[in-house]
């Protein structure tokens, strides 16, 4: 449960009056209107900024599964290699995005983002430097860590957005961004081609110079992050007590990880968007081996799964809000369970069929459900902590990379089970860790299975996140 006086976001400097921002704001200057298709400062910036930067780390660290076919023969890849590489791109996230989120406490969401994306965008770089096995799985590793900003993409928006469309702000801006990983499958492939027909280069050299283009693109974002960005909308980021004594990292950090609710949305969290991950990592693949197109092909396929997110995922966070309008926190937990079912059931279907346009057919419906869940789950983290909202969304950002680490090692490392096995019995794990979002209870709120056990008015939680407003 939160402290009686939990520490609040201080700027540096007294809040802007309301009427100074282009959007309507509450009190505490956060904008109680989401217009996506404004550039109206400080909030609409921020949103497209945040969004913008992520899309380049989700096109970076998903730019080498489209190219995969090519890769593994020039590199002479096993199956095992392959399967590792993909694995550790997740476990290099796991830590990043834990941290991250203490980080964005203390530091804010802008320099945190920024300096992460100039950090890994060397390292995208340094893929056409690959020349082994193992060279390729440490590179899959590091660029990883670029995904976390999606900590600092959330953690952005529930500080510019108030709590009445935060789920909205959460679910565009992290489905916008995550489109990068479906358009990553549908550019990469024609960069690569490109290059080799019109500079009539190998194949060795083509798809080396093809990184060139995400590595330049995280970095061109970084910079516009801290050039354009504004952490709060009332100025810089400083995080103090309401005493003045500054927070200590430690005491942020031990504060979230007790929350027992975090570590429940981080479960349901790793078999949504941990599952979407795994996804964009195979699929192109799948396709490629089990029905025979050519690459050009198999990429354009798995692009209409990741490009999905520019709908699927802002859906899932206008649903959430919807739902905490009309029913309240039970609403939200309701919705977010019976869209994740639905996207389980869809999963053990698409592992199923055996018609190429069937297979098509199921995994865009699937990316829909599956995806609005990831944004159905980011309507409700904003209302767990106040006080360590960084955390709680570090831990249920790891948790989704935790998730794509368990299936991928589980269902499609070796040759235990065929791709199209791995994928079915991935949708029962969907449907089976979806279950323990019946136990999360907030007794301001209620739970799934039962109401508040207090007035929501008397709860200073309550009144900060204006959940029914």
């Amino acid at each position: 449960m939160e402290d009686e006086h939990p520490p609040e976001q201080v700027p540096l400097k007294q809040a802007v009056p309301a009427h100074l921002f282009a959007l309507p704001v509450d009190e505490d200057g956060k904008a109680t209107e989401f217009r996506p298709f404004s550039m109206a400062s400080p909030h609409m910036r921020a949103f497209h900024l945040a969004w913008f930067s992520l899309f380049s780390c989700f096109f970076s660290t998903f730019s080498i599964p489209p190219l995969l076919a090519v890769i593994r023969d020039d590199l002479h890849l096993t199956e095992t290699d392959t399967s590792r590489a993909a694995i550790a791109a997740f476990i290099g996230s796991i830590f990043s995005r834990i941290v991250m989120g203490p980080i964005c406490d203390h530091l804010g969401p802008r320099v945190a983002s920024a300096t992460l994306s100039l950090l890994t965008s060397p390292i995208i770089l340094a893929t056409a430097l690959v020349s082994s096995p193992n060279a390729f799985i440490t590179i899959r590793f590091l660029v990883g860590f670029s995904l976390a900003n999606f900590v600092a993409n959330q953690f952005w928006m529930s500080r510019m957005f108030s709590g009445c469309v935060v789920g909205l702000a959460n679910g565009v801006s992290a489905g916008w961004a995550n489109t990068g990983a479906g358009a990553t499958q549908l550019v990469m492939p024609l960069i690569y081609s490109f290059i080799m027909s019109a500079f009539n280069l190998p194949s060795s050299t083509a798809w080396r110079l093809s990184y060139i283009v995400p590595a330049v693109l995280q970095a061109s974002t970084a910079v516009l992050v801290l050039t354009y960005g504004q952490d709060l909308p009332s100025g810089s980021y400083k995080r103090t007590s309401k005493k003045g004594s500054k927070d200590s990292f430690f005491e942020v950090f031990f504060h979230g990880i007790k929350n027992y609710r975090g570590w429940i949305l981080a479960l349901t969290y790793g078999f949504s968007f941990g599952v979407e991950l795994t996804t964009d990592n195979i699929i192109a693949q799948y396709f490629y081996d089990r029905f025979g197109v050519n690459i050009q092909v198999a990429g354009t396929i798995a692009s209409c799964f990741g490009l999905a997110n520019f709908f699927s995922r802002p859906s899932g966070g206008l649903f959430s809000d919807m739902l905490g309008r009309r029913f309240g926190m039970r609403g939200k937990l309701w919705g977010l369970w019976a869209t994740q079912t639905v996207a389980g059931l869809l999963c053990l279907l698409l592992g199923r069929v055996n018609s190429l346009w069937s297979s098509i057919l199921v995994m865009c419906v699937f990316s829909v459900f599956v995806q609005a869940a990831a944004g159905l789950t980011f309507g409700v983290v904003p209302f767990v902590s106040k006080r360590s909202l960084g955390v709680i969304s570090g831990i249920t950002g790891g948790g989704g990379t935790m998730g794509a680490v368990i299936t991928q090692l589980l269902l499609f490392s070796g040759s235990k089970y065929s791709k199209q096995t791995g994928i079915s019995l991935m949708g029962i794990m969907m449907i089976v860790c979806t279950l323990p979002l019946s136990l999360m209870y907030f007794p301001q709120w209620g739970g799934m299975l039962c109401g508040p056990s207090h007035h929501p008015d008397l709860d200073l939680e309550a009144d900060h996140y204006r959940l029914l407003k």
